[in-house]
């Protein structure tokens, strides 16, 4: 009891979640099943009702299944997907009571303690939900009781609604099952005879405890009311959204900006207090015929920061239209990161910002995508000894850890004279005639025997550093196996 009202809670049970989902997109007349690969082998994940008909269950191999249906049909399952779906589901439920919470991958928990007279009653709420989802296409299956435990029962093994007060009664002939225990304690308890909810209440609890310790009967006791169990909520997801409507429409960039700051202000505001920092923004601006115009900031670091955000931006907003002027500002942050306080050298945080900033700045001409960096990477390999990343989602790393030093500028190996092992005196490259003014190597590099690549088919590698009379220095490599030279790179 509570403040004199019975609680009631409402199991919502969706059998066939994953299938649901993908036949609302695609519709199929014949048995369909998800699959899903589990210890090197395809089982089946989920399926509709058809498939059930047909005889095929859950974890069942799915090539046993193809040969039970040959007219099965099937798709990969996506569990990602599955739970952003229920999350979906679980936004809707909070129509009919506050408190909603998740139930394992495929089920949702609700307590509708004083919220059924909303409705006409717990028939009436119930008969509404049903005919909702079997509008979405959605199965799902129903339990209503004074406990998280007995509705979970119900809904997976007696759908149907307990009379306050007596939950044993309701649970008296289900199966053990329904108390939510693992399968090694149920095929126990079906050993020894156990086979209901009534045949494990009546017996004397000291022996069940010692034999299989305090769960058993602690999910007993949940069940019928006993012990508490709470419902947990999903809080609901932070909004960084804030708007201005404005007394007079305005349409000068500077009105315009100097709106947008006191928005960013109490934006910023709450981005700091959340430890959270905002990587794209988008700026509303209402026009006075109703007419809306969007600019959209893609950070390359997020930001909290309102006097940096603002100063990016200025250019967008010059290329607004403003009409017959603007009523309305809104800024909100469509995509949020975390952004926990840092101990930094203020030198270095403040080159870091200006680098960020330009990359920001050029990013909203030619996109962020295309400003990018080099990166080193785990190989002795000189063609693999680096990784090319947008610099917006990268952060910058030490040198490369090459015991040698590798020249600023790679290119696909260029072939010149020469058939000895030291490199040739004179040379030609690019049309250039060369001499060899010094020459430091070699060093040999040997290929990935693992890898194919059809550059490193001639096997061994000596390369040597040579600089020439004329100012150039380069990287040339001789090739043992195969006698011949070739320039790679050059050194700044």
């Amino acid at each position: 009891m509570f403040d004199g009202i019975t609680r009631r809670i409402v199991s919502m049970w969706f059998p066939r979640l994953a299938s649901d989902r993908v036949l609302r997109q695609r519709p199929i007349e014949a048995p369909f099943v998800l699959t899903l690969k589990q210890n090197n082998a395809e089982r089946l994940y989920c399926l509709n009702a058809q498939a059930e008909r047909e005889g095929l269950h859950r974890d069942m191999a799915f090539a046993d299944a193809r040969a039970f249906c040959p007219d099965l049909h099937s798709r990969p399952a996506d569990p990602q997907a599955d739970r952003r779906f229920l999350q979906v589901l679980h936004r809707w439920a909070m129509r009919y009571c506050p408190w909603v919470g998740l139930e394992g991958r495929d089920g949702l928990i609700l307590d509708i303690t004083g919220a059924a007279h909303l409705w006409g009653g717990e028939a009436a709420m119930l008969a509404d939900i049903r005919a909702r989802l079997a509008r979405a296409g959605l199965s799902v299956r129903l339990g209503v009781a004074d406990t998280r435990g007995a509705a979970w029962a119900l809904a997976h093994y007696g759908e149907g609604v307990a009379a306050p007060g007596d939950m044993l009664t309701a649970l008296d002939a289900l199966p053990v099952a329904a108390l939510r225990l693992d399968e090694d304690t149920i095929t126990a308890l079906q050993r020894l005879g156990l086979r209901t909810v009534f045949d494990l209440a009546k017996r004397p609890r000291a022996p069940l405890t010692r034999r299989f310790g305090p769960d058993l009967l602690k999910r007993l006791d949940q069940a019928l009311g006993r012990q508490p169990e709470e419902i947990t909520p999903i809080a609901p997801p932070a909004h960084y959204g804030v708007r201005m409507t404005l007394p007079e429409p305005i349409g000068l960039v500077d009105d315009v900006m100097a709106g947008a700051a006191r928005l960013l202000d109490r934006l910023c505001a709450k981005l700091q207090t959340q430890n959270a920092g905002a990587r794209v923004l988008l700026l509303t601006l209402r026009r006075v015929d109703m007419a809306s115009q969007q600019v959209e900031l893609r950070l390359a670091r997020a930001l909290h920061d309102p006097d940096r955000i603002l100063s990016l931006f200025e250019r967008g907003v010059s290329t607004v239209e403003a009409g017959y002027g603007i009523d309305q500002l809104r800024v909100e942050a469509i995509e949020v990161e975390p952004l926990p306080p840092q101990q930094i050298n203020h030198v270095a945080a403040e080159n870091k910002d200006r680098l960020d900033d330009l990359i920001t700045k050029i990013g909203t001409r030619i996109g962020l995508e295309n400003i990018q960096r080099f990166l080193p990477a785990d190989s002795h390999i000189p063609e693999r000894s680096f990784i090319i990343a947008p610099a917006a989602y990268s952060e910058p790393e030490g040198g490369w850890g090459s015991p040698r030093p590798r020249p600023l500028r790679l290119f696909p190996p260029e072939p010149i004279d020469g058939t000895g092992p030291h490199p040739p005196t004179r040379f030609r490259w690019r049309r250039m005639a060369l001499t060899t003014a010094r020459a430091t190597g070699p060093e040999r590099i040997a290929p990935d025997w693992w890898l194919q690549d059809r550059n490193w088919h001639s096997g061994l590698r000596d390369y040597w550093q040579v600089e020439t009379r004329q100012g150039r220095r380069l990287w040339l490599f001789h090739t043992p196996q195969h006698p011949g030279w070739f320039v790679q790179g050059e050194f700044a």
